[in-house]
């Protein structure tokens, strides 16, 4: 069928939404938007799908929504009897049709006889992660754009273990979600019909209340929090998401009473109206928490995306002013405080072991390292990060301690397998404690650390591929650095290349070695001065992701560096 066909058939059908209706009208006037709705539908990928809300089949809506959970509705119709009762738990974020969407989820998983769980509100996706393994169902649905504009929104899928769907099962599931022809077909029941049919439960408060006994488990030294963070001003901002609904409980439950939610931002509101890129690694985003900080003279200010995997910190400065740390920063000072802590108190595990992608910082390695605990690296996305605490549970040869991502997800404690940062706010409140205690702040704390294990500076840069032929354009970027593999940037050689796609690492002298991770579209350099640099296109998002990593003799010569690096990237792609 042809996009222009398919535009026929939605036009054409009667009991189109009558929102749905009323905006393709208007898509109708500009060709080129109506073929970006239509031209294909929406890919289902490894993350769930995530796009432009709007008519069309390449489109956020209800009826791709349906389409997908007929997917998965599909495929636990396979399963055991015993499995398929377990159920969906569901949540969903502050965007708008978010909560339409959790519930048109819900009615397509009833039509097959399959029990959900929803929230009653907005929750974070941590929560979801944590409600699947508390309530045993054997998938979740978190309905979430996370730190997209206010036009996204999102779907993803979690697995039994409380972790996004391992691969296998989510091939299956895109298979069963392509096989759905007929997007207007899918069956489904009412709210009203569910509810009379025992198969929709709602949750709400009786599962915030055992989520937060175990974020309780995340704090390390309680008698730290009573005499040095119990009058530590905190600000902090949900960024109009869902981290309001559990966010202060838990800066409260772990003994720091002093903190103060931007008012603006603890507002839910779909059209994120402070910042229009409601993504806490955005400078805009602290405005307001900045301007609250130097009133209050707070010690720490913090920022959750609007579903609350993502963290974000500025920390105070000499002169008064706030700094905004990046994502490896965080991880970095998170990393050793956890290992410096349990190393003071003797319960350090000898087979200890950290997690972290690929694209991330090298500083958490030499921290580890330091620490006399392993380092592991896996893929970007944090179900890899899952994978591996599921593998150490089963076969004990090593003990999770602390899994994170560059781009602002941590995980502290494992009763959750995703990024948490309702866990990180009340450990990075912990580690500002800490250096209070020794009459520090966090910005001390991070120059301590440059001092001890070198002076690491990262930078990400994106490059976006919007329309009908960006993955062309981001695949033949791929292919041509692939075919040229580039022996240098600026003056610095090439050490070693990885290619995850080839699952193959090319050393200088010509050998090569097998990589043993799971194949993936990234390729990384590392470079005779120590830094790397790695391109990997977005799972997600019309974007190819360019990373680099240094490190210098100082922090300038770090920084200088990255802006050499990121002029050789330019000339490498253009």
């Amino acid at each position: 069928m042809s996009w222009e066909d398919s535009v026929k058939e939605w036009q054409d059908y009667a009991d189109l939404d009558f929102n749905l209706k009323k905006e393709l009208a208007t898509l109708a006037e500009d060709k080129d938007a109506l073929k970006e709705a239509f031209y294909a539908p929406m890919e289902f990928g490894t993350a769930g799908m995530r796009g432009v809300m709007g008519p069309g089949i390449n489109r956020m809506n209800i009826y791709t929504v349906r389409q997908a959970t007929e997917g998965l509705a599909n495929f636990m119709d396979t399963l055991d009897f015993t499995d398929k009762k377990r159920g969906v738990a569901i949540s969903f974020d502050s965007r708008y049709h978010s909560q339409e969407f959790a519930l048109a989820a819900a009615g397509v998983l009833g039509k097959h006889g399959i029990p959900s769980f929803v929230f009653d509100s907005m929750r974070p996706t941590p929560e979801l992660s944590y409600t699947v393994r508390e309530l045993n169902t054997y998938a979740g649905i978190m309905i979430t754009a996370s730190h997209n504009p206010k036009q996204y929104n999102g779907y993803k899928i979690y697995g039994p273990d409380g972790g996004q769907m391992p691969p296998m099962e989510s091939d299956k599931i895109t298979e069963y979600i392509r096989q759905v022809t007929d997007i207007f077909g899918v069956e489904t029941l009412t709210q009203s019909e569910l509810r009379a049919k025992g198969l929709m439960t709602i949750i709400g408060e009786d599962i915030d209340l055992k989520y937060l006994e175990e974020v309780k488990t995340v704090s390390i030294n309680h008698e730290l929090i009573q005499r040095f963070g119990a009058d530590m001003k905190l600000i902090y901002s949900p960024l109009h998401g869902t981290g309001k609904v559990v966010g202060g409980r838990a800066l409260e439950n772990a003994g720091f009473k002093d903190y103060t939610m931007v008012p603006e931002q603890a507002i839910a509101d779909p059209e994120f109206i402070t910042t229009p890129f409601p993504n806490p690694e955005f400078p805009q985003t602290f405005d307001l928490a900045i301007e609250l900080g130097k009133k209050q003279d707070a010690d720490l200010l913090i920022a959750t995306d609007p579903d609350a995997d993502r963290l974000g910190a500025a920390v105070r400065l000499p002169n008064g002013d706030y700094k905004l740390l990046t994502g490896n920063q965080i991880a970095a000072l998170m990393l050793e405080y956890i290992l410096t802590a349990h190393d003071a108190a003797g319960d350090l595990p000898s087979n200890a072991a950290a997690v972290k992608s690929i694209v991330s910082s090298e500083l958490a390695t030499r921290i580890a390292e330091a620490h006399h605990v392993e380092m592991i690296n896996v893929l970007t996305g944090f179900k890899y990060i899952a994978d591996q605490i599921k593998h150490y549970e089963e076969n004990g040869d090593h003990t999770f301690m602390f899994g994170f991502e560059e781009s602002y997800g941590y995980l502290v404690r494992p009763f959750v397998r995703d990024k948490d940062a309702i866990q990180g706010i009340v450990l990075l409140a912990e580690i500002a404690a800490y250096y209070r205690s020794k009459g520090q702040t966090l910005y001390d704390g991070l120059q301590n650390l440059f001092t001890t294990y070198g002076y690491h500076e990262e930078k990400t840069i994106s490059k976006d591929f919007p329309g009908v032929d960006g993955k062309e354009k981001m695949a033949a970027i791929m292919e041509k650095v692939r075919e040229e593999r580039p022996s240098q940037f600026d003056q610095y050689k090439v050490l070693e290349t990885e290619d995850f796609l080839a699952q193959t690492k090319y050393e200088a002298d010509g050998s090569t070695q097998a990589i043993k991770l799971p194949k993936a579209d990234v390729l990384k350099f590392t470079l005779d001065d120590g830094t790397w640099i790695a391109i990997r296109p977005s799972g997600t998002e019309p974007k190819i992701k360019f990373y680099i990593g240094t490190v210098g003799e100082d922090e300038k010569d770090a920084l200088n560096k990255i802006d050499v690096f990121e002029t050789a990237i330019n000339e490498l792609i253009k």
